[in-house]
C-alpha cells in the first residue's frame, strides 16, 4: 500500500515507519524536524522537511496514498505554555490541511489521527489539550459531514525505543532515563503520587495498524496498557536517587487507559510492561 506518514522523523512515527517498512509498504514521511530528527530515518522510506502548516495539495509527496497516519504535534504539555501559537497552530491548523486534502482525494484513503489521552482531563488543562480537542472534533466533522474515513487514536504515555531523552518535549521515562544513564538524581514534579498508564511504542504500532486494517471505520480508539503507575513507584523501578521539584500546571493527576473497547473493535492486545523495560535500562 501507499502510505504518507505526518511527523515520521519523531517518535512514534519512526517506530511506525519501520513496521511499515517491514511489511513491504511505500511510505513517505512529511516532518519540519522541531522534534524529530535526521538520524530518525529509515532507508526505504522518502522524507519531506515540510511544515504541514504550509501546505495545501499534499499530493505532490504522495498522489494516492490508501492510509494517511496523521501524527505531526507539538505534543508535550509544558511546551506548549511557552509556545501556545504554535501548539494551536500545528495541531489545529494543520489537521485542517490534512483533512481537506484528504476530502477532495478520489480514492478516499483511511486517515488515523494521533489523538491524546490528555483530552479527558478537560480541554482546557492547558494549550496542547486544548489544540488535540479541537483536532478530534474536525476529525469527526469532516467524517459526519463529508465522508473522511478518519479514526481518533488516543495515546496513553508512550514510551520506548526512539523517545526523546533531552529538551522541552521529552516525556518523565524519557527524562528518568537520561538522569540514570548520566548518573543524577532523578526528578519528581509534585508530590510524586500521580498516576500514568504508561505504553509502550511497539503496543501503539500495533494498535495504529489495526485501527487502518479494521472493516469499519471506528470513531475513536483508546491505546493503552491498561494498568497504571505512580511516578514514585516508576522511580523506584530505576532503584536509584530521586529529587523532589515543583509541581508543574496543567497536567491531569491520573491517567489509566480502558482498553476494553479497542480489544473488542480492533483486536488489540497490549502485551510490553513498563517494569522489564526499565530492567532492560538499567542492565545496560
Amino acid at each position: 500500500m501507499n502510505i504518507l506518514v505526518t511527523g515520521g522523523a519523531g517518535f512514534v512515527g519512526t517506530n511506525l515507519i519501520k513496521r511499515l517498512l517491514k511489511d513491504g509498504h511505500k511510505v513517505v514521511s512529511l516532518d519540519n524536524y522541531s522534534t524529530g530528527k535526521k538520524e530518525n530515518e529509515q532507508k526505504g522510506c522518502t522524507y519531506f522537511d515540510v511544515d504541514i502548516r504550509d501546505v495545501v495539495d499534499f499530493s505532490y509527496f504522495m498522489e494516492k496514498p490508501d492510509v494517511v497516519y496523521h501524527l505531526a504535534a507539538l505534543a508535550r504539555i509544558q511546551p506548549s505554555f511557552e509556545f501556545p501559537a504554535n501548539t494551536l497552530e500545528v495541531g489545529i491548523l494543520g489537521t485542517m490541511n490534512i483533512l481537506e486534502w484528504v476530502r477532495e482525494l478520489e480514492n478516499k484513503p483511511r486517515m488515523i489521527f494521533a489523538g491524546s489521552s490528555s483530552v479527558h482531563s478537560g480541554k482546557m488543562k492547558n494549550p496542547y489539550t486544548f489544540s488535540k480537542f479541537v483536532a478530534d472534533d474536525m476529525c469527526l466533522l469532516y467524517k459526519q459531514h463529508f465522508g473522511v474515513d478518519v479514526s481518533i487514536c488516543r495515546f496513553y504515555n508512550v514510551y520506548g525505543p526512539h523517545q526523546l531523552t533531552e529538551g522541552k518535549y521529552c516525556t518523565v521515562v524519557g527524562i528518568f532515563e537520561r538522569q540514570y544513564k548520566n548518573e543524577e538524581p532523578l526528578t519528581i514534579t509534585g508530590d510524586g503520587d500521580q498516576r500514568r498508564d504508561f505504553t509502550h511504542i511497539d503496543d501503539i504500532v500495533d494498535g495504529l495498524i489495526l485501527t487502518s486494517e479494521s472493516e469499519t471505520c471506528w470513531d475513536e480508539i483508546e491505546l493503552g496498557r491498561g494498568n497504571n503507575f505512580s511516578i514514585n513507584e516508576l522511580a523506584d523501578m530505576f532503584t536509584w536517587n530521586v529529587q523532589y521539584v515543583d509541581e508543574r500546571p496543567g497536567e491531569a493527576r491520573e491517567t489509566l487507559c480502558d482498553i476494553s473497547q479497542a480489544k473488542e473493535k480492533i483486536g488489540y492486545e497490549p502485551t510490553r510492561n513498563i517494569e522489564d523495560y526499565i530492567h532492560e535500562v538499567t542492565s545496560e
